[in-house]
């Protein structure tokens, strides 16, 4: 069992910056593809981005490319969402999530392991 717990969400104006942090407990996620999801009120939940194990691959939804930078550190076993240049349109819940699959994949039915979720608010 994987138990991941995400922080760092909170209410921002446009245009500014916010850093998610997700801690996995339990077990180590070293083998793990981890992503990031959002969602907002009256939405399906949205794929944001993801990372593979080694940290060495990652990829985004269109809508956050260029902004965001989704990052891991192993040894800390922990994925961070940096997000820059945040738009009102970015609020939402924020969930990290962890993925036995190898290949990238931006399907929330291939992720394992959720986390409780952090809000972000960006006003305008």
């Amino acid at each position: 069992q994987v138990q991941l717990v995400e922080s760092g969400g909170g209410l921002v104006q446009a245009g500014g910056s916010l850093r998610l942090s997700c801690a996995a407990s339990g077990r180590t996620i070293f083998t793990y593809r981890m992503g990031w999801f959002r969602q907002a009120p009256g939405k399906e939940r949205e794929f944001v981005a993801t990372i593979n194990w080694s940290g060495t691959s990652t990829d985004y939804a269109d809508s956050v490319k260029g902004r965001f930078t989704i990052s891991r550190d192993n040894a800390k076993n922990t994925v961070y969402l940096q997000m820059n240049s945040l738009k009102p349109e970015d609020t939402a819940v924020y969930y990290c999530a962890a993925s036995a699959q190898y290949v990238v994949t931006s399907n929330d039915s291939d992720y394992d392991y959720w986390g409780q979720g952090t809000q972000v608010t960006v006003s305008s």
